[in-house]
């Protein structure tokens, strides 16, 4: 009975510290403000599908919180096959939403927009800060090429990212 009672109270207080504890990281992490990422690409089928694939997984993994979207400025009917085939090989969600056009709401909630060799002039400014990212090369020439540069700017970004949110909390 003994044994049973302090077996039933080690329990407890692990439940009880996981709780607390786990408690404490998801309200910490609730309480910092979600950030809006926008990926934008001409057609909304590779560069920017590629990219917010990348920076929403390395978020996560990284405790970022953010809400991460991507568009064209004139897309096209479908995500690349190239693209949509390398992700699923990744082991990333299979995307099944068709590209979609940047709308100005887009550029007005982003906290951030990533420009990947977009003509911008149809759009209004965006709200936040815009990065442009146009030296990137054309899945269609190199897939390979242009993943692993996205993937290179994609990690920079985010190390950045956790550098200002660590700075914030100081």
């Amino acid at each position: 009975m003994r044994l049973a009672r302090t077996i039933a109270l080690i329990t407890m207080a692990g439940v009880i510290g996981g709780t607390s504890g786990g408690t404490a990281v998801a309200q910490e992490k609730s309480a910092s403000p979600v950030q809006q990422v926008l990926f934008m690409c001409p057609h909304g089928a590779a560069k920017s599908v590629l990219a917010s694939a990348h920076f929403e997984r390395l978020a996560k993994e990284r405790g970022l919180n953010v809400r991460v979207l991507s568009a064209g400025t004139e897309p096209d009917a479908a995500i690349a096959p190239p693209v949509a085939a390398l992700l699923e090989r990744e082991g990333y969600a299979p995307r099944t939403a068709p590209p979609r056009k940047a709308t100005p709401d887009d550029m007005a909630k982003a906290d951030l927009v990533i420009s990947l060799g977009c003509d911008l002039s149809g759009l209004p400014t965006p709200r936040g800060r815009l990065l442009r990212w146009d030296d990137v090369p054309s899945p269609s020439a190199d897939l390979t090429k242009a993943d692993e540069a996205i993937r290179a700017k994609v990690n920079a970004l985010i190390d950045e990212l956790v550098r200002q949110q660590v700075s914030k909390r100081r």
